[in-house]
């Protein structure tokens, strides 16, 4: 694997040299003889792996979106179908001699069953993790020994960006769960040396239970569901709490608005903890690594930075699919280059980005790798409102969170989606539920929560209404779900 301090910093030319090479090894060596699926895809479509030589000829690929990772009636387990899987056979047919060679000189010295070892260690699954059911079910993803190599690899580039070192303590509050969060929190600490605490979040300790163990470890960092961690802050300062030893938070799993970042700082600095740099992270189960933002002055957003000897992120138009020009938004997609075990290939995430990707220099950390924007909107975020009866709107519930986790009078909130009457063939109504901060009125906050939503979504909630904190905290479930319902869908099913 190529250093990643060399990577940081290469010219753009050095980086897409380095792309390129690695895409056509890729395609060549791994993903055409070792895919059941890219390998009936690519001779359906009569492309050669000899063909796809640069970041250019992705064009040529069809892309692979989340429908083809679901299991059908011929095909129950669909996901099979996406792990590479040699065979004397395959590799006979489409490895090199510089790589076949040492594969027979070591059959003779050592025997074949070494030689099958080392297959193994690079090619045989292990470990899985499960997308978070953004499909309509849950699809495994593998990983071999060569790919928890790479997590832990991804895990101390994070740790890098982050600006953390290896003498931190770390408390690691995501949900215990076989999803990327919190096993590439555990990897980066393997890899890095950092002591890791990992709580489980909420579900399994409880937040009196965090409260103690981040007492206790002292962590300078706290990482997990922004949600979670806002909840934790709140108690930390309502019992009052010491947290001056935090100097980093580190959030995943969803956008955080720059006012909860904000409400986070405060809460910080009411316990003692002053200059908390508080970051975003961005990541999705078939990528199997995750991205974050560096450290900035004033707290401002300076995009996911990505690691273009791995991966190659494209920005397309959702509806064309043909790529963008740097720095405007679209839909991202994804092509590991180093991937083994669950391999996707130009990978629709369904994920939008407002701001694209950028390539010059990071005005924060000059690393000269690439910069997804920090406005990233899920595909499970956009919502088709039948607020009239004649047609749908799209709403992104995503732009409704920023909203709502910023005002500084809102302590808690949910947005439910209902129909009109409990009737299926009524129109859609949105009612968004808010507990406020102490001192805030009910009056101003309920027409500010309209006002905005009007201003940045055209579109206006038909209630808001107003629960204690207590009655709210049980409505999102904050200490009894793997993560808090934001996002409440109890439209019945026509």
């Amino acid at each position: 694997m190529t250093s990643w301090r060399k990577v940081a910093r290469a010219s753009r030319a050095e980086l897409r040299r380095l792309q390129d090479e690695r895409l056509a090894r890729h395609v060549r060596e791994y993903l055409y003889p070792f895919s059941p699926y890219y390998r009936a895809l690519l001779d359906r479509h009569r492309i050669r792996p000899e063909q796809i030589r640069s970041v250019d000829d992705l064009r040529r690929v069809p892309f692979t979106g989340k429908r083809d990772l679901l299991p059908t009636a011929d095909s129950p387990q669909r996901f099979r179908e996406f792990i590479l899987s040699p065979d004397p056979a395959t590799i006979r047919a489409h490895w090199p001699l510089r790589r076949k060679v040492p594969l027979l000189a070591a059959s003779w010295l050592l025997g074949r069953e070494r030689v099958r070892e080392e297959l193994r260690r690079e090619f045989y699954p292990c470990f899985m993790t499960f997308t978070t059911g953004r499909s309509a079910e849950p699809v495994p993803f593998f990983y071999s020994p060569h790919d928890l190599r790479n997590l832990q690899e991804t895990g101390a580039r994070l740790v890098d960006v982050l600006g953390l070192h290896s003498e931190f303590r770390v408390a690691n509050l995501f949900p215990y769960a076989p999803h990327l969060a919190f096993w590439q929190v555990v990897f980066a600490g393997v890899q890095t040396g950092m002591m890791v605490l990992s709580t489980g979040g909420g579900k399994v300790m409880g937040s009196s239970g965090d409260l103690r163990a981040i007492g206790r470890l002292k962590a300078e960092a706290l990482l997990g569901v922004p949600g979670y961690v806002y909840h934790l802050l709140r108690r930390a300062c309502d019992e009052r709490l010491d947290l001056s030893s935090v100097k980093a938070v580190v959030l995943g799993a969803e956008r955080v608005p720059p006012g909860m970042k904000e409400k986070m700082r405060e809460l910080l600095a009411e316990r003692g903890a002053t200059d908390v740099n508080v970051f975003g992270t961005y990541g999705f189960t078939e990528a199997r690594m995750a991205f974050a933002e560096c450290p900035t002055r004033d707290g401002s957003y300076s995009g996911y930075h990505v690691y273009p000897d791995l991966a190659v992120f494209e920005v397309v138009d959702p509806a064309t699919g043909e790529p963008v020009p740097e720095g405007q938004d679209g839909e991202l997609v994804f092509t590991p280059l180093a991937g083994r075990a669950s391999t996707v290939f130009r990978y629709r995430t369904g994920d939008r980005v407002r701001g694209g990707i950028r390539y010059d220099p990071c005005p924060h950390c000059g690393r000269t790798v690439p910069r997804l924007s920090s406005d990233i909107t899920r595909e499970s975020s956009l919502k088709d409102l039948q607020l009239l009866k004649v047609k749908g709107t799209l709403v992104n519930l995503e732009d409704c969170a920023q909203i709502l986790a910023g005002l500084p009078g809102v302590e808690e909130w949910q947005i439910e989606l209902a129909k009109k009457d409990n009737d299926p063939m009524e129109v859609d109504e949105m009612i968004v539920h808010l507990a406020l901060r102490s001192g805030a009125s009910r009056e101003t906050v309920g027409a500010t929560v309209r006002e905005a939503f009007r201003g940045h979504l055209e579109v206006s909630p038909n209630r808001v209404e107003f629960l204690a904190l207590d009655e709210m905290l049980r409505r999102l479930g904050m200490e009894t779900e793997m993560k808090e319902k934001r996002f409440l869908d109890s439209r019945p099913k026509s």
